[in-house]
């Protein structure tokens, strides 16, 4: 696997060793070893599916400590482009974010360490995404700030008026009205 460094620190663009053939395609979509001799460890605990059609924007999502979530995600089928905005307090990049087009053909995943909200919009047709999770979802630290909010400058590639989202999605605060519960450690 290819490890990018994105110009956030700790968000990784990872680009696995794809083998093709008459018969279709293989490759690696993780492995403990090499991921913790790249990256480090981690332990994921969760694996996630999420289907969704096209115009949909989900997020931006995180989990409050002491249940904060580190993620990989992966496009299996359709394009989605996947969001991390930096939450970190103290981080020189905090408000900023990181997006990339995953997709069911060019097999990358975003890893996305803990103190980052997430979120995507579905650019295909129907897109399923897959992402595991280094803690176990718990529903009264879950926390979430609005997508469109301005401060952030995310090109979600749709038009967010028209975008599909999920009532509690629509009343999320924006960066400003929140007291992030994370601390940017360099």
């Amino acid at each position: 696997m290819v490890i990018k460094k994105t110009e956030i620190e700790g968000v990784l663009l990872i680009e696995p060793r794809v083998f093709v053939d008459a018969r279709g395609y293989f490759f690696e979509s993780f492995s403990e070893r090499d991921f913790e001799r790249i990256i480090g460890p981690v332990h994921f605990v969760q694996d996630n599916e999420s289907m969704s059609q096209g115009g949909v924007v989900r997020g931006l999502h995180f989990q409050r400590p002491p249940f904060t979530q580190t993620k990989l995600v992966r496009c299996v089928r359709g394009a989605v482009l996947d969001v991390a905005v930096d939450l970190r307090k103290g981080s020189p990049t905090f408000g900023h974010h990181y997006a990339a087009e995953l997709s069911e053909h060019n097999h990358r995943q975003l890893f996305i360490p803990k103190g980052f909200a997430h979120g995507f919009a579905v650019l295909s047709d129907v897109a399923v995404i897959q992402y595991k999770c280094d803690e176990f979802y718990h529903p009264e630290s879950d926390g979430g700030i609005q997508l469109c909010d301005d401060s952030l400058g995310i090109d979600w590639r749709i038009p967010l008026a028209e975008a599909i989202r999920s009532e509690k999605d629509m009343h999320l605060p924006l960066l400003r009205d929140i007291e992030s519960p994370f601390i940017y450690h360099s």
